[in-house]
């Protein structure tokens, strides 16, 4: 940020003064990442049973807040001085700065995005892809400049601007959108599938139906609900040990913690012609074939489905 804005002050460029501005944002939406990953990590307590998780969303929101509103101030700057311009000079000095800070941020985002990745942190990835974006204005940025030092046409620096301006107000936005999807506990669909997807290939023969699955993230940690079908003539041990077994499977395969809360149903009659249990000592109609589990059929609150 020091660095933007002391390439600023030696150039008096409004597009430059872009990039510092939005280096403001880095670093306020930066502390307040740092506390709501702090606070991610704190157990879960009786105030707070499903943990402190669900902080990582408003924290994605503040950041993206900050974004659109320096992409508004950043638009409005730009076309003021596009009216009224001022004295450019030093470009190349302050694009050789301006470079340099953009390779720096583009680093930090990269290590940010793959760590945020790793341990399932939306603050993480949010804060790298906005490292991201701006390193990316700050090379547009770089090549703006450039051509305005090689052809003195010096209206582009608040045309570059304002274009950098909207490019941030947009992400800024996407960033707003989805966090606050996530505090709407808006389904994930890439989530649900996987989880759908895991059970599917690893299906076993007294898991007859599965429905009414809904997945919720908390930071890292994922919390599922759903009602499965067994044998209606399981005693209370068996169907426990089912769902433990579908309550490891989960764990195991996702690669992170769920805390899985499982509703059991019991079959009907209605349930044979896709049931596989072998040897089922209370079958009414021979075994015709099975219904596959995907997203559309797993999430609707459908107890049994009909083919």
């Amino acid at each position: 940020m020091l660095a933007k804005f002391t390439a600023y002050f030696i150039t008096n460029s409004n597009a430059i003064l872009t990039d510092a501005a939005e280096s403001i944002v880095n670093v306020l939406a930066s502390s307040f990442a740092f506390y709501s990953i702090y606070l991610t990590t704190r157990p879960k307590d009786q105030n707070h049973p499903y943990g402190h998780g669900k902080v990582e969303f408003f924290s994605a929101f503040v950041e993206g807040v900050l974004i659109g509103v320096a992409g508004i101030i950043i638009v409005g700057k730009a076309s003021y001085n596009l009216i009224y311009p001022g004295v450019i000079k030093q470009l190349f000095e302050g694009a050789i700065i301006i470079g340099a800070t953009g390779l720096v941020n583009l680093l930090v985002a990269y290590y940010l995005i793959n760590t945020g990745k790793k341990h399932h942190s939306m603050t993480l990835e949010a804060d790298g892809k906005h490292l991201m974006v701006d390193a990316i204005t700050s090379a547009g940025l770089v090549i703006g400049v450039l051509l305005i030092h090689m052809t003195k046409l010096y209206w582009l620096d608040s045309v570059i601007s304002v274009m950098l301006g909207l490019y941030i107000i947009y992400n800024g936005y996407r960033l707003t959108r989805r966090s606050v999807g996530g505090l709407m506990d808006e389904s994930n669909t890439e989530l649900v599938e996987g989880i759908v997807a895991i059970l599917q290939d690893n299906r076993q023969d007294p898991w007859i139906d599965v429905h009414n699955l809904r997945a919720q993230q908390y930071g890292a940690d994922l919390h599922i609900d759903c009602h499965f079908t067994f044998p209606y003539y399981f005693e209370l041990t068996k169907v426990h040990q089912e769902i433990s077994a579908i309550d490891k499977l989960i764990n195991d395969k996702k690669g992170r913690s769920a805390e899985l809360f499982i509703h059991a149903d019991p079959c009907l009659p209605e349930c044979c012609h896709y049931c596989k249990m072998k040897k089922c000592p209370v079958r009414q109609e021979n075994f015709s074939g099975e219904i596959k589990w995907n997203i559309e059929n797993a999430t609707k609150n459908n107890k049994h489905f009909n083919q």
